[in-house]
């Protein structure tokens, strides 16, 4: 009995492992595909239109025109007349005319009957009513009115993808997030902002400090302006004034290199950048060196880095190795959660999920 349990225990914790909810594409033949723990599952017969594709779910229009929603249960039909879409990592609205709808985790609502411009990023969205002159911030399930005005509404400053920096009309700064609206101060010019989830770092023009706003509170970081900075998942990178490459991360800074980097990136939980004619990556807390020239094309999400090697082929720092995924030339890659999808020439596909190779 205890064996058997011990075995079921090992083959839950590998299934759960595997768990990514889409990972959608069309295959050699036409069939419109996902890889669902530890398989390839057909979404559709009939070839589809195109498809937009976050981590959680997939929107599609299929061969009848209709838009479709796909999350790894089965596809729900959304409308059967011409939409303009959008998809994030968790969230998929659509507006047809100047309604504007949402699909969240399965549920669908209207947001507004009178939307003219929106943003959408993984967790929020923010759009305007133009019946009552607002800007608004669906999140969690919940609409926030984050101001309004007698004229025209101008959008948000910057949407990151939880949290939201904006003036109100009295061009007071404010950040929203996590259902709460914190006041920063009054300034006649916009902050040149950096967001990303749950943090917001700025350069403070009224103090002149290099400034973060994280768990409801704006402190100072630096005694001075930065002169670059990228906001990633809970930390910030940045240059300082002697271009050395910094990381703010947990109440603590840290520095990524002293030899100034010729570029660099941020997004979710990685970091990118190119020091010494070498490229680096940050990931899980640790300097990863990436490659011995500069690295033209990648892409950044979650806590995946791919890239195209010296080759032509595809490498990817992923849980905290860089490995050779594909030694043939001209591959197409895609990051879904973190797994990384390659599409070679003649559309056959191959996905690496927690050290694993899956062909299709």
């Amino acid at each position: 009995m205890n064996y058997f349990l011990s075995l079921l225990t090992v083959l839950l914790l590998g299934f759960s492992s595997n768990a990514q909810n889409v990972v959608p594409f069309i295959d050699f033949v036409g069939f419109f595909k996902s890889y669902q723990n530890g398989f390839f599952r057909q979404i559709e017969i009939q070839r589809v239109r195109e498809f937009k594709a976050g981590d959680d779910v997939v929107a599609y229009i299929d061969y009848r025109g209709n838009l479709r929603v796909f999350d790894g249960t089965e596809p729900k039909d959304i409308s059967n007349v011409q939409v303009e879409y959008a998809v994030s990592d968790h969230l998929m609205i659509w507006k047809i005319g100047p309604t504007l709808n949402m699909w969240d985790a399965g549920k669908q609502r209207t947001l507004t009957y009178f939307a003219d411009q929106y943003v959408l990023r993984d967790s929020i969205v923010v759009f305007n009513d133009t019946r009552f002159n607002t800007v608004n911030a669906y999140y969690k399930g919940e609409v926030y009115e984050l101001y309004r005005s007698s004229g025209t509404v101008a959008m948000p400053d910057m949407v990151g993808e939880n949290i939201v920096a904006f003036r109100d009309n009295g061009n007071y700064n404010k950040v929203f997030w996590n259902g709460e609206i914190y006041d920063l101060d009054v300034w006649h010019t916009p902050y040149k902002y950096s967001v990303g989830t749950d943090i917001v770092a700025f350069n403070d023009p009224i103090n002149g400090t290099f400034a973060i706003f994280e768990n409801g509170q704006f402190f100072d970081v630096e005694n001075f302006r930065m002169n670059s900075y990228k906001a990633g998942r809970g930390f910030v990178v940045y240059e300082n004034q002697n271009n050395d490459l910094m990381i703010y991360q947990n109440g603590e800074t840290k520095k990524l290199t002293n030899f100034g980097a010729s570029f660099y990136d941020v997004k979710d939980d990685v970091v990118i950048w190119m020091e010494n004619g070498f490229t680096y990556g940050y990931s899980n807390g640790k300097k990863v060196e990436l490659a011995r020239f500069k690295i033209a094309n990648y892409e950044l999400k979650n806590n995946v880095i791919a890239f195209t090697n010296i080759i032509g082929g595809v490498d990817a720092l992923m849980d905290g190795k860089v490995n050779t995924l594909s030694t043939l030339m001209n591959v197409d890659f895609t990051i879904y959660g973190n797994a990384v999808l390659l599409e070679s020439f003649n559309s056959t596909f191959s996905l690496y999920i927690d050290g694993r190779e899956y062909r299709n």
